[in-house]
C-alpha cells in the first residue's frame, strides 16, 4: 500500500511540476504549493477509488484538485497575442522564450484582474488581453525588434 501510495504522490508531483514548467513557471519554486496540491491529489485519487468511483472519474477528481486555480495562465495569453498580433515581429518558434521575457514584467497584473480558472470567459479577459497587446506592442517598438 506504502509503495502504490508513494507512486501516486510522485506522479501527481511530475504532473504539476510539468503542468508548471508550461504554463506557470514563477510557481516552479513554491515548493509548499508542490507538495500540498500533490498529496491532495493522491488523496483525493484514493478516497475516490474507496467511494466506489472507477479509475477514470478517481482521475478526474484529483486533476480537478492538482490543478484548481491554474487553469488560465498569463503565459499562456503573452504566447496567444504574439501569435494572433505580431506574428511578422515574432516569429512563431520564438513566441515562448520572449514570453519568458516579458512574463516578469506583466506580475503586476495579477494585482489588477482576478486570474481565476474562468478568468478567459469573463468579460475582463478582453481588457487585460488589449493591455497586454499594447505592452507587447511598447517592448518591440522600444527594443527595436520591428
Amino acid at each position: 500500500m506504502k509503495l502504490e501510495q508513494s507512486r501516486g504522490l510522485s506522479y501527481y508531483r511530475l504532473s504539476l511540476l510539468s503542468f508548471l514548467k508550461e504554463s506557470h513557471p514563477e510557481l516552479l519554486s513554491d515548493f509548499d504549493l508542490i507538495t500540498s496540491r500533490s498529496n491532495s491529489a493522491a488523496e483525493a485519487y484514493s478516497e475516490a477509488i474507496k467511494s466506489g468511483l472507477s479509475h477514470i472519474y478517481a482521475e478526474e477528481v484529483a486533476n480537478n484538485v492538482l490543478y484548481e486555480g491554474l487553469h488560465f495562465s498569463l503565459l499562456d495569453t503573452l504566447i496567444t497575442i504574439q501569435w494572433n498580433e505580431f506574428s511578422t515581429e515574432i516569429p512563431e518558434g520564438q513566441a515562448r522564450e520572449f514570453a519568458l521575457l516579458l512574463l516578469p514584467r506583466c506580475y503586476d497584473l495579477r494585482e489588477k484582474y482576478e486570474l481565476s480558472d474562468d478568468f478567459l470567459n469573463s468579460p475582463d479577459f478582453e481588457l487585460l488581453y488589449t493591455e497586454l497587446t499594447g505592452f507587447v506592442s511598447l517592448y518591440i517598438e522600444e527594443n527595436g525588434l520591428q
